[in-house]
């Protein structure tokens, strides 16, 4: 019996010496937590709460931006809280129907060494959609197209705050800001012609507002392109005569082609009087035609030019009220 209880102690004794020898082990081989604190110490993580409409920009698509420039605008820090405020209590757009698309300048930064392409975005503040067309205009196209939105992708959708995207349907209709956004794919473009391509590059939102005068109507200055000569007539100011003795004066034009310089000159100082008088035509069979709901909108439009706010990474050095040749210039610039 007294064997028993020996071996009985010793078993004891053994197990307790194991227990010990493991807690020692973890003690002295187990990594040390240096820098730690005490769960009451750590300091609480920083989180970052997203602004109303922080995404905003980011959503307008660029019309007219070549589609090598897109990427780009979104390679720097861009920081439109002006817009953002615009839209707050008591701000520029607060509460009202607005409608907004984007553009690019290219502007110098503050070194001079390099061109920037900067995001514009501009906003109409309007009770109906300022036009569902774009322009298809440059330089170097001749032509002018006017096309559908959709013929190129675009339309106007309907902007959600960040703080409404769980909102249902039937919430979302109540909404007031459109943006202009286009559904054109990147890897689409592989599948297209050059020319369709370069129509994207050369879009421009357009509208036709028969209120306000283009500045082209009823101009009376005549571009003029008689290789070698390439200038201006203004053929309410400018004498036919005495202009094309000044260009065979200053070498410019041979005398043998006189006559014939002046006969274009004539003829295309008709196309431009027919083109004055035509748009005039339109400008009043539209007035005509519209209905007092229009007529109200586009007499109480208002138009305004965003550009980013100056940041440390790069400072706005100009700022245009001009839009493009359909819009005119801006109401204001902000």
């Amino acid at each position: 019996m007294f064997e028993q209880l020996f071996i009985a102690i010793d078993v004891m004794f053994m197990c307790y010496m194991c227990m010990v020898y493991i807690r020692i082990y973890k003690k002295v081989n187990m990594p040390k937590r240096e820098g730690t604190k005490r769960k009451h110490e750590t300091e609480p993580e920083s989180i970052h709460e997203q602004r109303e409409f922080e995404d905003l920009w980011k959503q307008i698509f660029s019309v007219g931006t070549e589609w090598e420039h897109i990427d780009s605008l979104y390679t720097h820090n861009w920081n439109f809280t002006n817009l953002e405020k615009a839209f707050e209590q008591g701000g520029l757009l607060h509460d009202k129907k607005v409608y907004l698309f984007g553009s690019t300048e290219f502007q110098q930064d503050d070194e001079k060494e390099k061109l920037t392409c900067i995001p514009i975005i501009v906003a109409v503040v309007s009770p109906i959609p300022p036009s569902d067309k774009i322009g298809i205009k440059s330089v170097q196209r001749e032509t002018e197209e006017i096309v559908n939105m959709k013929h190129m992708k675009m339309d106007w959708v309907p902007y959600i705050p960040l703080s409404k995207r769980a909102s249902s349907i039937e919430r979302v209709k109540q909404f007031q800001i459109f943006i202009l956004q286009c559904v054109q794919r990147r890897a689409g473009l592989k599948q297209m012609t050059i020319d369709r391509i370069k129509k994207f590059d050369y879009c421009l939102p357009y509208i036709y507002n028969p209120f306000e005068e283009d500045e082209t109507d009823n101009s009376t200055i005549v571009d003029i392109v008689y290789p070698p000569v390439v200038c201006t007539f203004d053929y309410e100011f400018d004498e036919l005569e005495k202009f094309t003795n000044g260009l065979i004066d200053e070498e410019a034009l041979c005398e043998d082609r006189m006559d014939e310089f002046k006969e274009f000159v004539r003829e295309k100082v008709r196309e431009l009087k027919r083109a004055n008088r035509d748009a005039n035509k339109k400008r009043k069979k539209a007035k005509e035609e519209m209905d007092q709901h229009k007529v109200t909108a586009f007499e109480n439009m208002k138009v305004y030019k965003f550009y980013p706010v100056d940041s440390p990474d790069f400072a706005i050095r100009q700022k245009a009220k001009y839009v493009n040749r359909y819009y005119g210039k801006a109401h204001m610039v902000l």
